[in-house]
């Protein structure tokens, strides 16, 4: 898995905003979304036991194992433009995605 330094950026931006500069982020995959699966982002403040612990500019990214093989070779960008702004996901294995782009099939 891979953060551009515009996701890197942006994410550093909201955990000041929100008083959370000492937690990470955890990156998961979990069921829904209309193909069947779907990208989630959250701050919390420690890896679990079992989470593979990522670094990106010194920013600490968590991985569940049971969302590892998913997001294996996924790309997370940030966009902000006149059509919108939010995270992207570039997943080369997903098979399917949504028009939102939040979840995916594979």
């Amino acid at each position: 898995m891979q953060l551009t330094e515009r996701a890197v950026d942006k994410v550093k931006i909201l955990l000041d905003r929100e008083q959370k500069a000492d937690h990470g982020l955890r990156v998961a995959v979990r069921g829904g979304g209309c193909s069947g699966f779907q990208y989630g982002l959250t701050f919390v403040e420690a890896p679990g036991p079992m989470d593979t612990v990522l670094s990106f500019s010194g920013l600490d990214v968590y991985v569940d194992p049971m969302s590892a093989p998913y997001l294996e070779d996924v790309s997370i960008d940030y966009s902000d433009g006149l059509d919108g702004s939010g995270f992207e996901f570039k997943n080369p294995k997903a098979t399917g995605t949504c028009g939102c782009g939040s979840s995916f099939s594979v």
